[in-house]
Formats: C-alpha cells, structure tokens, sequence
C-alpha cells in the first residue's frame, strides 16, 4: 500500500511538471494575431505572435495583398522575416504613395487574415549635408577623446615596470653584498 501511494505521488508530480511545459504547445494551434502597418514610406510591417500573445517561434509564410483606389493592385507578395526579431516581417517599398487597403494572411494550419488601412508616403531625403566646420569640431573632440586612456595605459606600464624594476635591482644588491 504503502509503495502505491509513493508510485502515485510520484506520477501525480511528473504530471503536474509537465503539464504547464505543454500547454503553451497545445494553444497554439489555430490563429495568429497579426499587427499590420506602415512603415513610414512605401512598405508594409508586420508583427505576428500566437492569439494566446505567445511569441511566435517558427517562420510563417505571410502573404500580403494591397488595394488603392483607381484599382490599383499589388500581390500577392510573400513577406520576408524582418531582422527585428522573431515574428517580424517586412515587405520593403512596393506600395505607390496613397491610401491603399492591406490584407495580410496566414496559410494553413493558421486561419488568420487582418486587412487594414495604410498610407504610403513617399520616402523621405537624407538630411542636408554638415556643414565643413562641424565636422572638423567633432574629429577635434573624437581624436582628443581616446587620448586620456591612452595617456592613463602608458603611466600603468611605466608605474609597473618602475616597481619590477627597484625589485630586481635590491635582488642583485644583496646577492653582491652577500646579505640575507
């Protein structure tokens, strides 16, 4: 009796250790909860995780349709993982400037679809150049600033061999003069 109550506890932990790492596993299944947006020019972001807000851990493949008025089209287009990490996807520029209506869907096993509205704006120009002077205040700033470490680096290694060397130098004045 005594052995099944043990057999027992000890299955009743395994179970209840388990069972937690599993369950997010098991949520999964089913949609996926797409954030879609602009990307501040001509592109499209977006954010996908599990409807149950867990961070999506395997590659989808998103497939984006846009729609403008004057029956502008664009897509199917497969959106590519982004490099800001896990769930992000990116398309680039491929939407004209406007008002366009995006639809982004995930395939099977997932059933999710979000469409939403976006505008496009043409990208912005780089800032206009610095002018000459700056650039030269800022090299003066940046090649004084590794100067301190250095100055510091090089007073460590005389400080050091300074101190090795007064030691060598009593060593070899007691061997000369015999004493202990």
């Amino acid at each position: 009796m005594r052995r099944t109550r043990g057999a027992v506890a000890v299955l009743a932990g395994l179970l209840l250790a388990l069972l937690p790492a599993a369950g997010p596993a098991w949520a999964h299944k089913g949609k996926l909860k797409l954030e879609v947006a602009g990307d501040g020019a001509t592109g499209i972001t977006v954010q996908a995780r599990h409807a149950d807000g867990h961070q999506l851990d395997t590659l989808v493949r998103l497939v984006l349709t846009a729609t403008a008025e004057g029956g502008r089209a664009v897509g199917p287009v497969q959106l590519e993982p982004a490099g800001e990490g896990q769930g992000f996807y990116a398309s680039g520029p491929i939407l004209a400037p406007g008002e366009w209506r995006v639809t982004v869907r995930a395939p099977a096993p997932y059933t999710s679809e979000v469409t939403v509205g976006v505008r496009a704006e043409a990208a912005q120009s780089a800032p206009a150049q610095v002018s000459a002077a700056k650039p030269d205040a800022a090299l003066r700033t940046t090649s004084s600033s590794w100067l301190w470490p250095v100055v510091l680096g090089v007073l460590a290694v005389l400080a050091i061999v300074a101190g090795v060397w007064s030691t060598v130098r009593r060593r070899n004045d007691r061997e000369n003069t015999g004493n202990p």
